[in-house]
């Protein structure tokens, strides 16, 4: 039987230690977010509709986003044991630079739209978390004005080819003057997606006042305040600034545009040239021979060709054949720092984070961007301690199985020579004496029954 007695005042001053408040409201609610997931759900309570369902959709159906973001769950990792790693390194050289993590801001257009602080906090957090931010040609403060919010930081640009050639080249020339190191050569944006909520939410660029928006925006009253108050939003590298994104990108972006393209601005640029978009092995190795020097494996985080590749899945293939001659990098789906682990581990050297900053971005501005930059910050440390590796060179393909949801069924023959090939009579060779037979046979059911114990991978 429990023996009971009187509570110990003593013992119970111990238990009464109150945490003082926080009076500051912006620090209460991100202290709270424990998730990149905790960041959008107050995202998506601050800001009003048609900016966050800019943020948040994809194009269509969305789903090469929801098979984006599956793609990271639908992976297993593999810890070693008795390592020994108390502290872990997850700093790295990319493009010809430091980082101190594997992963950077992407490239997102009207980012002052989501909250009014934009590429300014972006570029301010990635430089004190001293990784790379990407700003964007649709980004809504300067190449100039970022290069002042991030003086010592590596800044990136990322152009869209144009209609009018010599607008793209004078952006070139104004990164490189302003000291980016890295230019983003943007290749699947050919014509703007079929982005849905825009065009269900009326959605354009400045949006624009109308019943619903100002009943949209009575719970929401500080996102109003800042966009009435605050310079107004328009792109500050192009001049047009009126109408839908569809219309926006349609009009101004070259469908045109080719490998010539290429090489004429990688002859302009003088630092490092990356091409964003990638969505084939095919494309890779072309580009392996083009100069560059990295790709990045995206489909645009869904908001282009619905039913696109899965970066992720293509990652292992590409890195097997061009991972020797460029970097490869990755993004899309990108919602945890086991994410970036996962894709570090099959050969990723980089990744980029486009929603997940946004949802930091809206939740708090600056702090918090550097909300979500911690938040990935302590996922992937944590997870690299789980794993039992000190530096990020150490995690490689056995760390992680990327389990099998879909298979792809066999392409039908398109040409005259792949039937042929397959017409071919199959060689016949002479049989070999009983015992070795036996033998061969002893090994290929033992290497058959090893293969069926492994578990299943994705095969694109």
């Amino acid at each position: 039987m429990v023996q009971r007695q009187f509570p110990n005042p003593k013992e119970l001053a111990e238990l009464m230690r109150f945490k003082a408040p926080t009076l500051n409201a912006k620090q209460r609610r991100l202290d709270k977010a424990l998730t990149i997931s905790d960041l959008r759900d107050i995202a998506k309570r601050r800001t009003p509709k048609a900016p966050f369902d800019y943020t948040e959709g994809a194009a269509e159906g969305e789903i090469s986003l929801a098979r984006a973001r599956q793609a990271f769950e639908d992976i297993e990792f593999h810890p070693a044991i008795l390592r020994n790693v108390p502290v872990v390194d997850m700093s790295r050289e990319v493009l010809g630079g430091p980082t101190a993590m594997p992963f950077g801001i992407a490239p997102t257009g009207f980012t002052r739209m989501m909250q009014t602080e934009g590429e300014t906090a972006g570029a301010g957090a990635a430089g004190a978390a001293g990784i790379p931010f990407t700003l964007s040609t649709m980004g809504t403060t300067s190449i100039e004005d970022v290069k002042a919010a991030n003086p010592n930081g590596r800044n990136w640009f990322q152009l869209y080819v144009m209609r009018d050639r010599e607008k793209s080249y004078e952006l070139v020339r104004r990164a490189a003057a302003a000291g980016f190191d890295t230019l983003f050569f943007t290749v699947d944006t050919p014509v703007a997606g079929a982005r849905l909520r825009d065009t269900r939410n009326g959605f354009s660029i400045p949006p624009q006042l109308t019943p619903a928006t100002v009943v949209n925006a009575i719970p929401r009253p500080e996102w109003w305040i800042n966009f009435l108050t605050t310079p107004k939003l328009e792109f500050a590298s192009l001049s047009s600034t009126g109408g839908t994104v569809g219309e926006l990108i349609d009009g101004m972006f070259d469908p045109t545009i080719s490998f010539e393209d290429l090489e004429t601005i990688r002859a302009m640029w003088p630092g490092k040239i990356v091409v964003k978009g990638v969505q084939t092995v095919q494309d890779a190795q072309i580009l392996a021979g083009k100069g560059v020097d990295g790709i990045v494996l995206s489909n645009h985080g869904g908001r282009q060709l619905d039913r696109a590749p899965i970066p992720f899945h293509l990652l292992p293939h590409v890195v097997r054949e061009v991972g020797s001659d460029m970097e490869v990098h990755l993004d899309t789906g990108i919602m945890s720092g086991a994410d970036i682990v996962a894709s570090v581990a099959l050969g990723a050297r980089f990744t980029l984070i486009g929603r997940a900053y946004l949802y930091g971005l809206m939740a708090g501005g600056r702090e918090g961007v550097d909300k979500t930059i911690s938040i990935l910050s302590t996922q992937i440390a944590r997870t690299m301690k789980l794993l039992e590796v000190s530096t990020l060179d150490e995690l490689g393909p056995q760390h992680v199985t990327q389990l099998s949801r879909f298979t792809a069924l066999p392409k039908p023959m398109t040409d005259a020579a792949e039937q042929a090939v397959a017409a071919k009579p199959k060689t016949v060779r002479a049989p070999r004496a009983a015992g070795s037979a036996a033998k061969s046979t002893t090994k290929s059911a033992a290497a058959k029954s090893a293969t069926a114990a492994k578990p299943a991978t994705v095969k694109k």
